[in-house]
């Protein structure tokens, strides 16, 4: 198989299967190395045609709806989730916090390596702070055993539980309470720009989608976390 049956794949992708953008460039891309890296035959420049299905607009939740589903979780999924949907973080960027990434006296958290290996820095909810400083404290005291045993880091169960969910009208993940974390700023007047730095977007446009989910658009310092009323 050649450029014609590479072509012929990823009009199958657009034509077919209705596939994103994104996904068929994902698709070239991989192909791309085969050929050109392990195969060592270059598929050079490929005529065809590109999907031109659009984005999906993001599933977000309300602040309400967030708090419903924290109120069920156990004392560490809560923190989790609450970091996620205060700070505006993925699941990756969250697991790998560090003790000196939190700085309460500035509101600020510090995202090491999140996507595309960007740092940055984005908004802590002073309402986490004993939960953040508790869960500091068991962390040190399992580093130490660890440091005894020599042994670790010790890593906590994986997150696997179910927890009730009475939004059975949507599918709620992880990334919803980043995207919630995104609205709830758009709706509370913050500029734009300002979200993108928090979330870690390159373009702006990515961020753009969220103001598609409000129906408006806000021009414009509180974590959505602040607001929330369990």
């Amino acid at each position: 198989m050649g450029a014609a049956e590479v072509v012929q794949f990823l009009g199958f992708l657009a034509n077919d299967r209705r596939v994103s953008v994104n996904t068929q460039k994902l698709a070239l891309n991989a192909l791309a190395v085969l050929y050109n890296t392990y195969l060592e035959l270059p598929l050079g420049d490929l005529g065809f045609q590109h999907a031109n299905k659009p984005a999906k607009l993001p599933v977000v939740i309300s602040s309400q709806e967030v708090g419903r589903i924290l109120a069920v979780m156990n004392n560490r999924d809560r923190l989790i989730f609450s970091l996620l949907f205060g700070s505006g973080l993925r699941i990756s960027e969250c697991l790998r916090l560090r003790i000196k990434d939190f700085d309460f006296s500035r509101r600020a958290l510090t995202v090491h390596s999140g996507k595309g290996n960007k740092d940055r820095v984005t908004i802590l909810s002073l309402s986490l702070q004993t939960e953040i400083e508790a869960a500091m404290a068991s962390a040190i005291e399992i580093q130490k055993i660890d440091n005894t045993l020599g042994v670790g880091p010790s890593l906590p169960d994986a997150l696997g539980r179910k927890y009730p969910n009475a939004f059975n009208h949507k599918r709620v993940a992880c990334h919803t309470f980043r995207h919630s974390f995104a609205t709830e700023l758009l709706r509370a007047g913050r500029d734009i720009r300002t979200v993108q730095e928090l979330l870690g977007h390159t373009d702006v446009a990515t961020t753009q989608i969220y103001t598609h989910v409000i129906g408006q658009h806000f021009a414009g310092t509180e974590s959505p976390m602040d607001r929330l009323r369990m």
